[in-house]
């Protein structure tokens, strides 16, 4: 018989390994490899005959006939955008973000729709005491709503109370960590413990066609916390972003089965709660009557969502042998870098002597590649100090040679800029045109910055 076989998870990142180190291989990180309890395998084969003890599987076409899944719409528009449309009938949704930002705030208004709307719903949370989430609920202006509460930590207790003929529609798990599952050892929040509490919950989700929905911790990095598997065994994954000193908040598909990734949900915290920002492009953008150098305004795009975003730079001369710095909050500050080299080697602009400052207002992260013209425009801008047109908006992205290259969904972002009063755009030259937004098109970096320059 063969010699059964041990392994050995990362309580960082959830790799496994056959044999303990020191350092896991895949993250890096010293002292994380831990034994998997209950971990101790036979091979298959050592074990069977590959040839017989299984039975076969249903096999069937592409061109089988499927209904759509129904969905729990919510009624919380932005909640519902980044879903795809709602909550699917027995999907599983993990939902991540920082301590405090407002994931169980968000996940009670949007259990309160639903309960309100006739649909069953419970709330099991295994952080706080079922008068405390009562209490929060009291607070939104929710009290009333017919929402099944429980605290328990047990995966076990959970799905006897659910697993009869009253399975709810919606069950909310608060937080996945907290949970213990007694078919394996070990501690809850462990690797172990949170694959085998989530693959019982998930499973039952399947089964009885309940939407379960699990908050998740996250690591100092911004990463979900547990193993990297949880991400692959759920259907939708969402990030909850912003800063606790901000009031807006972002809610961001990262992964979605049943619809779109990337689209986002805009919120902003108030005392009543989470509200709705319909128009997101208006927090982002500061008003200001006259021009302002350094300052440009791009459209970034979420999913299939324009978001038009202010990008501020500063440049400070320094005496000379002074070390400049380079700071970035909002953007890549390789990216950065990568700017700065180009319009030095190819347009002849001296930043090499002076500090750079970079900033995306509003708390906004960008990472569309889109965003290159803009970063370049403004610090221009700070650089020359002639401001750009208050009336235009930048995008288009920049290639090592100088040139501008087209982007995706240029006439979305027309389209928004439009919407908001914008009546020129500085793009590439290949970029098409649409609406009633001016297009003026540039090959290359040079001659944007000559525009730029008045020359």
């Amino acid at each position: 018989m063969a010699k059964p076989q041990k392994r050995y998870v990362c309580q960082q990142c959830g790799s496994v390994s056959s044999k303990w180190a020191g350092q896991c291989a895949d993250c890096g990180d010293w002292n994380t490899l831990v034994e998997d309890a209950g971990a101790v395998v036979t091979p298959f084969s050592a074990r069977h005959n590959l040839q017989s003890g299984g039975r076969p599987i249903l096999l069937s076409g592409l061109d089988t006939d499927i209904a759509l899944p129904d969905r729990l719409k919510t009624e919380i528009t932005e909640l519902d955008r980044a879903l795809g449309g709602g909550f699917v009938e027995g999907s599983a949704t993990l939902i991540g973000g920082d301590p405090g930002i407002g994931k169980s705030t968000l996940l009670l208004q949007a259990a309160a729709k639903l309960a309100l709307a006739g649909k069953g719903v419970a709330y099991v949370s295994g952080e706080e005491a079922a008068d405390q989430v009562r209490l929060r609920a009291r607070r939104l202006g929710l009290g009333n709503a017919p929402v099944q509460l429980a605290a328990a930590t047990s995966v076990r207790d959970i799905l006897t109370t659910f697993g009869g003929s009253a399975a709810p529609d919606l069950l909310i798990i608060d937080s996945i960590q907290t949970m213990h599952s007694d078919l394996i050892e070990g501690a809850p929040g462990t690797v172990s413990q949170v694959r085998a509490s989530s693959g019982e919950l998930i499973r039952f989700a399947k089964e009885r066609g309940t939407a379960v929905v699990l908050v998740g911790h996250v690591t100092k990095d911004g990463s979900i916390a547990g193993p990297r598997v949880l991400e692959h065994m759920v259907d939708t994954v969402l990030a909850f972003e912003g800063e606790r000193s901000h009031q807006y908040r972002i809610l961001r598909a990262m992964k979605n089965r049943f619809g779109g990734t990337d689209e986002i949900g805009v919120f902003a915290m108030e005392s009543e709660g989470l509200s709705e920002v319909s128009n997101p492009s208006s927090l982002f953008l500061t008003s200001r009557d006259e021009n302002v150098t350094g300052t440009v305004v791009f459209p970034a795009l979420e999913g299939t969502r324009p978001v038009l975003v202010e990008v501020q730079a500063l440049t400070v001369r320094l005496a000379s042998g002074a070390t400049p710095r380079r700071a970035v909050v909002g953007w890549d500050s390789g990216r950065l870098a990568m700017i700065l080299a180009v319009l030095e080697a190819r347009c002849g602009l001296a930043f090499a002597t002076a500090e750079v400052y970079l900033n995306i207002a509003g708390g906004y992260r960008v990472t569309d590649p889109a965003a290159d013209l803009a970063v370049a425009a403004a610090l221009v801008s700070a650089l020359s100090e002639r401001p750009v047109p208050s009336d235009a908006i930048v995008f288009g992205e920049i290639a090592l040679s100088g040139e501008v290259r087209p982007v995706a969904h240029g006439a979305l972002r027309l389209k928004e800029a439009g919407k908001l009063g914008f009546s020129r755009a500085l793009a590439p030259a290949a970029q098409a045109e649409g609406g009633a937004v001016k297009l003026s098109g540039f090959k290359d970096l040079p001659r944007f910055v000559d525009y730029m320059l008045g020359r």
